[in-house]
């Protein structure tokens, strides 16, 4: 029997070879990625691992706070949540992640969107701001919806609080938050969310004021909730500011203003310092601490009466009568006139063949021979009239700009108005006409073409009771004003030399005003203080537009300027009603700002058996050369 062996089959050589060269290129290929993983794109992975397990969290530092002249807070921060969403391990979100976030914030998803798309430049290491001061609800969506939504992140954060809500708000300004352009610029501290000042001194001194963010970088476990930390940089704290302003004139403003629209300016000729600034309609900034709602934003930016204006500084309207002073002191300081000079007011005038009607008129009276004291102290059209014409326009353009008119006053608050003062080089610039000598009657009473502000007539005013003395106004005590400008701290005022005969002439008509029978400013009369001032009435359209409005939106202007003492003045206040119709209501808000500074100046006064009691102390303490010490007498 023959016995078979299987035959060797050995498998083709090429399929051994093709199988060996699969095994090594296989290995290659997990060498390869190995070396990619561990060398090539070690950094890229390791940024990557880290990301998910740690996270970098900012530390808002607090706002500086606003303090009044006493150090009272004008403007605060309270603690509140804030919902940032991470960017660093997702560039983008699927349109129904960013539904369930909105949904769960209870925001527009549109907005959420439009937060993404504006924040998609800006570098993936700074976090985007959903919402701020986040309610109980708000955080209980996060925290409940970690593993679902572990992009989102709480912070606490400082959140800008106005105490007085209304009250100084065009003074304060408000906070907003940083423009996405501004923080994708090259070199930009700002990050999404931050808010910096926008208006009044929020914005002027928003360096001073805004603080240095800290930032902790923290543990996360795979739920996104925080384990531990790692580091820390903690928040450097804005500086404190405080102001000139002081509260209880502010609140004497606000409260003898009432409901009126219009502004209040009180300064200390003396230094410049701004004692209370009013403006009215007003706001409240808590509104813009955080996102404004847009219908609110409509609402303000659509009211016809501005409240969003800082009147007092950006109010450009014509000054009527209160014009005259500035003419008066232009004619006697030039020469125009003398303090004798007489005109004979009939009621109405004629100038270049045109009659102009004194504001007595309407009620078929007239002054009659009336001086500068006289015509200062009832405020007669006519003598200003003829002085005006005699003047010329570029002797009130040269007096008026001198005095303080016409250009800004260069107080540290931001978008101050410069008012105007027509000369024949702006009518030629402007109009490309000659100027009109007839144009120069509405002008010497206040009317025409010139506009000022609040501020500039308080300026001016005190500039001449002080006798050509012109303190810039500021809010923010001397040391802090290179902040603002160029002005080195306790800079010299500006001088407008005056003769001490005209200064003394003007400043008796106005003392007049109040205090003289006949006096348009009588209802500023206060006991035991002694106020003067020049009241103004301003047409804002002609009148003929004015008989024909039904409404009041056309009514006349109101101003009056008044200061005390009348010797050494050491307030001015300058009141603007709108729609006031005639000077009498602004009267009674002048008189009770500077009786409340009285006031207040009577009450922290020590009484005088006090200062004597102080006297003799002092004495026995600090003897003369001539005496002996206490203790030495005492033993002889």
């Amino acid at each position: 029997m023959e016995v078979r062996f299987p035959s060797d089959e050995r498998p083709p050589a090429w399929k051994i070879a093709f199988l060996q060269y699969t095994i090594a290129a296989s290995f290659l290929a997990l060498l390869a990625g190995y070396w990619r993983l561990q060398i090539g794109h070690h950094s890229v992975y390791q940024d990557l691992a880290v990301r998910n397990h740690t996270r970098n969290l900012p530390v808002i530092a607090p706002r500086g706070k606003i303090l009044d002249r006493e150090g009272r807070v004008l403007a605060d921060n309270f603690p509140s949540f804030t919902v940032l969403l991470s960017r660093e391990s997702s560039a983008t979100l699927a349109p129904e992640r960013v539904a369930g976030i909105a949904r769960g914030l209870q925001l527009d998803p549109e907005e959420v969107k439009h937060t993404l798309e504006r924040a998609a430049n800006l570098p993936r290491f700074q976090p985007v701001l959903l919402k701020q001061s986040a309610t109980l609800e708000d955080i209980s969506f996060v925290e409940a919806h970690r593993v679902e939504y572990p992009e989102l992140d709480l912070i606490q954060a400082q959140q800008r609080l106005y105490p007085l809500h209304q009250l100084a708000a065009a003074l304060l300004g408000y906070v907003g938050e940083v423009p996405e352009d501004m923080i994708a610029k090259l070199g930009s501290s700002y990050r999404s969310g931050d808010v910096m000042g926008k208006f009044g001194v929020e914005g002027e001194y928003n360096q001073i004021l805004t603080g240095r963010d800290g930032m902790r970088r923290v543990v996360v476990n795979s739920r996104g909730q925080e384990v531990g930390e790692l580091s820390i940089v903690k928040p450097k704290n804005g500086n404190d500011l405080r102001l000139t302003v002081d509260l209880d004139l502010e609140m004497a403003a606000e409260t003898s203003m009432g409901d009126r629209p219009g502004a209040v300016v009180a300064l200390d000729p003396r230094t410049g310092e701004v004692l209370a600034l009013v403006s009215h309609p007003s706001f409240d900034p808590n509104d813009f601490a955080k996102r404004i709602d847009p219908k609110e934003w409509d609402a303000l930016t659509n009211d016809p009466m501005k409240p969003l204006m800082n009147k007092a500084i950006q109010a450009q309207l014509a000054p009527g009568s209160v014009f005259k002073i500035v003419m008066a002191t232009g004619a006697l300081d030039g020469g125009t006139i003398n303090p004798d000079f007489i005109v004979h007011c009939a009621g109405v005038a004629t100038f270049y063949g045109r009659p102009y009607h004194d504001w007595v008129f309407e009620k078929h009276q007239s002054h009659g021979a009336v001086n500068v004291h006289s015509a200062i102290r009832e405020s007669c059209d006519i003598f200003f009239y003829t002085v005006g014409k005699m003047m010329g326009i570029d002797k009130i353009d040269y007096y008026a700009k001198g005095l303080g008119l016409g250009s800004r006053t260069g107080i540290d608050l931001p978008g101050e108005a410069p008012g105007l003062i027509p000369s024949p080089d702006w009518v030629e610039r402007v109009y490309k006409h000659k100027w009109y000598a007839g144009a120069t009657i509405s002008v010497a009473i206040g009317q025409g073409a010139v506009v000022v502000t609040p501020l500039q007539l308080a300026h001016t005013i005190g500039g001449i009771a002080m006798g050509g003395v012109f303190y810039r106004p500021h809010v923010a005590f001397q040391d802090r004003l290179p902040a603002a400008g160029d002005d080195p701290p306790n800079s010299p005022p500006q001088d407008f030399p005056l003769n001490q005969e005209t200064v003394a002439a003007v400043k008796s008509g106005m003392w007049a005003v109040v205090n003289e029978g006949g006096g348009t400013g009588a209802a500023a009369r206060c006991p035991g203080i002694e106020i003067s001032g020049k009241t103004g009435t301003a047409q804002v359209v002609s009148q003929e537009l004015q008989e024909a409005s039904k409404g009041g939106e056309y009514k006349n202007t109101a101003w009056f300027v008044g200061y005390a003492p009348p010797d050494k003045p050491e307030i001015v206040v300058a009141a603007l009603v709108q729609r006031g119709e005639h000077s009498a209501v602004a009267v009674p808000i002048v008189r009770d700002v500077i009786k409340a500074y009285f006031d207040k100046k009577l009450r922290n006064k020590p009484p005088e058996n006090q200062l004597e009691t102080q006297a003799k102390v002092l004495s026995q303490v600090q003897p003369g050369a001539d005496s002996e010490p206490p203790h030495k007498a005492a033993r002889q």
